[in-house]
């Protein structure tokens, strides 16, 4: 593993040129803001015509223009929308408008591995992806630290390709922690695995799967959501934290003993056999063709699993017991973090 420090990185590269942010969501916000901290003094927001998020970027004294505008000021463009939004943009108003030789960037790399976007032969493509929401990205920056980012190198038509990201990344905070090397396909691939079998589905299915299983058998909704979803945060921080090795060290013996008669029951080999299929589904692209043919056809049959998650049982009892958690009151600026960014 390959992994770069600010020591590493020339700034001034990123620093002499016009950089657009395509988006301004939860990272478009943290990047813009990182970068003129930085001292990039040229720093645009790229947005659709009748934007809401634009009232938010001149709040923050950002230039604002729209997409196709932006692409023939800039030298560097950020996308930062949603992955199925990416394609359209780039054929609609990037690829016609772009400089010659002009660098674009990506936080995630479904749309270039899969081919959904085949950028011009004269542009530098790359990726600077932080591994972090938006929120703690600008929140560790404002502290003196930063996220870890991973840099990607997909087209380098220039030969300097590869300083020129590394600059971006040290410039949002990346070089403060750590900047790892990788390569489009191990990003992408890896990340939807990430999405799909362990932190968002396979975490989810495992989530409701255990609190069916309590109320079946009788117990309390509330003690069920307590024991399988609200305790779940103790656990996350301290892998977060550590590792297994720090949780093993916070837990009672109990529950370690529990940890490893009964883990391996409940997730085993034939459990490892379906997330080698999920993996196979993201590498042959299958999963990608699915997901833009999903949105293409008006998301029919992701909008029924996700009324399904919002109607279980589980988000009901939760909604009634959060709704008495003061503590959890967040302010309006942490929204975001809950939102995915790429």
């Amino acid at each position: 593993m390959r992994v770069y420090y600010d020591r590493d990185a020339d700034i001034n590269l990123i620093k002499s040129k016009k950089v657009a942010i395509v988006g301004y969501g939860s990272q478009g916000h943290a990047h813009a803001l990182n970068l003129h901290d930085s001292g990039v003094k040229d720093v645009a927001i790229a947005l659709r015509k009748g934007s809401a998020s634009a009232a938010k970027a001149e709040k923050e004294k950002l230039k604002v223009l729209d997409v196709a505008e932006a692409a023939k000021w800039a030298d560097v463009i950020m996308m930062l929308t949603p992955d199925e939004l990416q394609a359209d943009i780039y054929r609609e108003h990037l690829a016609p408008n772009m400089k010659q030789g002009a660098a674009l960037m990506f936080a995630h790399g479904l749309n270039v591995h899969f081919n959904l976007i085949e950028p011009r032969d004269d542009l530098d493509v790359g990726m600077v992806a932080p591994k972090g929401p938006g929120h703690t990205v600008r929140g560790e920056y404002q502290k003196g630290g930063g996220v870890p980012c991973l840099i990607a190198v997909h087209q380098d038509k220039s030969g300097n390709a590869h300083d020129l990201f590394l600059s971006y990344a040290s410039a949002v905070g990346g070089g403060r922690s750590g900047v790892i090397e990788t390569t489009f396909k191990e990003e992408c691939e890896t990340d939807l695995f990430g999405e799909q079998a362990v932190r968002c589905g396979g975490v989810s299915a495992l989530v409701e799967a255990g609190f069916d299983t309590l109320v079946e058998a009788g117990y309390q909704p509330e003690i069920a959501y307590y024991e399988v979803l609200h305790e779940l945060k103790l656990i996350v921080d301290l892998f977060y934290e550590g590792g297994i090795t720090r949780m093993l060290e916070f837990v009672s013996e109990t529950a370690q003993y529990g940890d490893f008669v009964s883990g391996p029951r409940v997730i085993d080999a034939g459990t490892k056999a379906r997330m080698r299929e999920v993996l196979g589904e993201i590498q042959d692209g299958t999963f990608a063709r699915n997901w833009i043919a999903e949105y293409a056809a008006g998301l029919p049959h992701y909008r029924r699993c996700k009324q399904a998650d919002l109607d279980h049982p589980l988000e009901q009892v939760g909604k009634r017991l959060r709704a008495r958690m003061a503590w959890l009151d967040a302010p309006a600026d942490a929204t975001p973090a809950l939102k995915k960014a790429g």
